[in-house]
């Protein structure tokens, strides 16, 4: 009963900080030249996604780990920030993803792999991004992989080490290969617009749950 109560309340620090972090991708979109919409799931979407995964985060690891469960969360109000901005604008803001990576190299240097490790991951995985992204607009004549998602795949690396972010990447690549399918089936179009960021970030999401 605590632990749930401790969920519950944490899921509310969440919806705050979801707010906060929807506040600031307003501003951040300013400062870009953007126009932030004002759709509902714009709107309400971070703070609702912040409360459940911060709840669930703190269900998991709890009052006794509360230093940890802290610093996953800065973590994962990166990542939803993340997906609704990429959503939004089909752009990961360097603003954000820049000092997330230096965090996470600090984090896994103190909590994680031996220090090169998460070093030597986050810059395989930003490198072989950065090779699809190339092959991808050389032989196809289009845009496959942005940058900021070579920049997302990096930061990954840097915070989920090896041989996790293996996982974090099938598991985004797979979510997004349906979702792909799917926007191309509601456009009836297979040159429908889509940003990979989100899909790679559940996927990030999803193994910083499983860590211990």
């Amino acid at each position: 009963m605590t632990t749930l109560l401790f969920a519950l309340g944490w899921g509310v620090v969440g919806a705050a900080a979801g707010w906060f972090a929807r506040w600031g991708s307003v501003r951040l979109a300013r400062l870009e030249g953007l126009d932030p919409g004002a759709r509902p799931w714009q709107v309400y979407g971070p703070p609702v996604l912040a409360a459940l995964l911060f709840a669930v985060f703190a269900y998991d690891l709890g009052l006794s780990h509360f230093l940890l469960l802290a610093i996953r969360s800065v973590f994962v109000l990166v990542l939803v920030q993340v997906i609704f901005f990429d959503l939004e604008h089909r752009l990961i803001l360097d603003r954000v993803i820049f000092p997330a990576m230096g965090l996470a190299v600090v984090v896994s240097i103190l909590y994680g792999q031996p220090w090169w490790a998460g070093i030597a991951t986050g810059l395989g995985a930003g490198v072989l991004f950065l090779f699809l992204s190339i092959a991808g607009s050389t032989l196809l004549r289009a845009e496959v992989l942005g940058f900021g998602d070579v920049k997302l795949a990096a930061f990954m690396g840097f915070l989920l080490g090896w041989p996790a972010i293996v996982d974090a990447v099938f598991i985004g690549v797979l979510v997004g290969a349906l979702a792909a399918i799917a926007v191309g089936i509601w456009h009836r179009s297979l040159k429908a617009t889509f940003a990979y960021g989100p899909y790679l970030a559940i996927g990030a999401l999803v193994l910083l749950y499983q860590m211990h």
